[in-house]
């Protein structure tokens, strides 16, 4: 029986010897424990199986160079720690990858990462976004955040940038998944928001301290943004993108999958397209997210067209109404031939409309008044 304490610290050796989302390695800890494999590295003894001899040697090799002492030293002084399985703040939801889960996370923040994760959202999308891919994404983050809900993004430039800037902006909660160290700035220019989210936030990475990101890191990390949330919001990404990696993983993990539709020419709008006539469902804005990921009755609010004075009309006086011609005066037969209903009432119904202000009388006939006619036929004026 190995402690809790011995564990923690192989899992931490781990961080160091195993690449992000190593699901062979994942098995070998389900079936032996973080201390046997850690030991069977640097002991040199029979290699565990599902590894060629020349990959067990380049673990051997790192395994070699591990001082997880000295790791969490460091992570200690940069404000850092680490989160385990087992441990109070280790997010049950991450579980779902199965052997792909992360060995451990390193955590840099105040905030309970446990707690943020049960009611959060991923926002994310193309580095080299549009202003109105920034403007949506600002606007997703301001909304999400004011409505009680976690903003989750990579940390990266364009739509992760803006959708962390958007949750900061209004003094919310949000959490940057790294693929490298925390206590590593990358991308550098993101230096002085990384350190916002830091004392305001939370970051979040698998790799330990100081290790530095690489294209295959950035792709793995994005299973842990999709796992954390309770969905997936895409805006803006081209057919080849990081952005749609993570709303796969998040579709395969059962999570929503949401996207913002762009312009149909736009070659950055194309990926979320794509997704949309699949199994992701289109949103606008927070509310219509938070319907989706939210509680019961945690409703968007009904969208629809300006009301204008003739949508509170009853539906006989409506149909008087239509029955008069846009230019022009008719009689009282024609309009109730028109509105097919008989004299008597359409007489009772013109006199209505014009205390209304929608008709006037001119002798025998009745014809609309210019308000009432831009309002009935709005096409016929015009922009």
């Amino acid at each position: 029986m190995t402690s809790p304490e011995e564990e923690r610290l192989a899992r931490v050796a781990l961080t160091r010897i195993l690449e992000p989302g190593d699901e062979v390695a994942g098995r070998w800890l389900r079936e032996s424990g973080a201390v046997e494999v850690v030991r069977r590295l640097t002991a040199g003894e029979e290699r565990l199986g599902g590894v060629t001899p020349v990959r067990w040697e380049g673990l051997r090799a790192r395994a070699a160079k591990a001082r997880p002492g000295q790791d969490l030293a460091v992570a200690r002084d940069a404000g850092a720690r680490f989160v385990c399985p087992g441990d109070e703040e280790w997010p049950v939801q991450l579980d779902d990858l199965g052997d792909g889960r992360p060995v451990g996370l390193w955590v840099r923040g105040r905030a309970s990462l446990r707690i943020w994760a049960l009611r959060s959202v991923a926002v994310v999308g193309a580095r080299a976004c549009t202003e109105y891919g920034a403007h949506m994404s600002a606007g997703l983050g301001a909304g999400l955040a004011e409505r009680g809900w976690v903003v989750v993004s990579g940390g990266a430039y364009g739509v992760d940038g803006a959708a962390h800037r958007g949750a900061l902006g209004v003094g919310g909660a949000t959490v940057a998944v790294l693929a490298c160290g925390v206590d590593r700035a990358y991308p550098r220019g993101h230096a002085e928001l990384l350190g916002r989210i830091a004392e305001q936030g939370l970051l979040v990475g698998e790799l330990p301290p100081g290790d530095h990101p690489t294209p295959s890191r950035f792709i793995l990390r994005n299973r842990v943004i999709a796992a954390l949330t309770r969905g997936c919001v895409v805006v803006e990404a081209a057919y080849r993108s990081g952005a749609l990696a993570t709303a796969r993983s998040a579709r395969e993990l059962g999570r929503f999958t949401m996207g913002v539709p762009g312009p149909a020419t736009s070659g950055l709008s194309a990926g979320v397209h794509e997704l949309l006539r699949g199994d992701g469902v289109l949103v606008t804005d927070a509310a219509e997210i938070v319907e989706l990921v939210g509680d019961m009755g945690e409703l968007a609010p009904e969208r629809r067209g300006p009301v204008v004075p003739r949508d509170l009309l009853a539906a006989d006086a409506a149909r008087v109404l239509a029955a008069l011609p846009a230019r022009g005066s008719a009689s009282v037969r024609e309009i109730a031939l028109g509105a097919s209903t008989v004299i008597d009432a359409a007489v009772g119904r013109l006199y209505e409309l014009c205390s209304l202000g929608f008709v006037e009388r001119h002798g025998d006939g009745w014809q609309l008044t210019r308000q009432a006619n831009v309002s009935v036929f709005p096409e016929a004026h015009g922009p």
